[in-house]
């Protein structure tokens, strides 16, 4: 802010702009700070393990799929209800989004509700990681052989 010696006018643009940088760093901040807060959100097992195969399939993550690739990984049955419940969960955590694939004719014309990992996904995936791999560096050596 200051005084234009020629018009008398005073000048604000560079106050106004200081203003609106340091505004738009503090909002920076705040979206920051709450993405990595939402990195540390508590996921249970089932939802850990879900995120984790809807990373992994990259492309044709959609109920059916995924129910069959934690049946093939984890050796244990899941409903496909409940692999639906726990896709909607992590689309409203922001951690999957989702679109309609294209319909088919094997589907009856019905299309597909498709799902990939968010950035802030991977995020949270990868800070779990990062953690869990922590606590298995302090393990100490155990001989398992009996």
């Amino acid at each position: 802010m200051g005084l234009d010696q020629n018009t008398g006018e005073i000048r604000v643009a560079n106050f106004i702009s200081s203003t609106i940088v340091v505004e738009m760093e503090m909002v920076f901040i705040y979206l920051f700070y709450n993405s990595c807060r939402n990195m540390n959100q508590n996921l249970g097992n089932l939802e850990e393990t879900i995120l984790l195969i809807v990373a992994v399939m990259q492309e044709e993550a959609y109920g059916y799929t995924v129910s069959e690739e934690y049946v093939k990984n984890m050796g244990n049955r899941i409903s496909i209800s409940a692999v639906h419940t726990v896709l909607k969960r992590l689309e409203k955590k922001g951690l999957i989004q989702s679109e309609m694939g294209g319909a088919t004719a094997e589907r009856g014309g019905r299309r597909k509700r498709i799902f990939k990992v968010t950035k802030t996904g991977m995020n949270t995936l990868e800070f779990i990681q990062n953690n869990r791999m922590k606590l298995w560096n302090m393990m100490p050596k155990l001989n398992f052989s009996y």
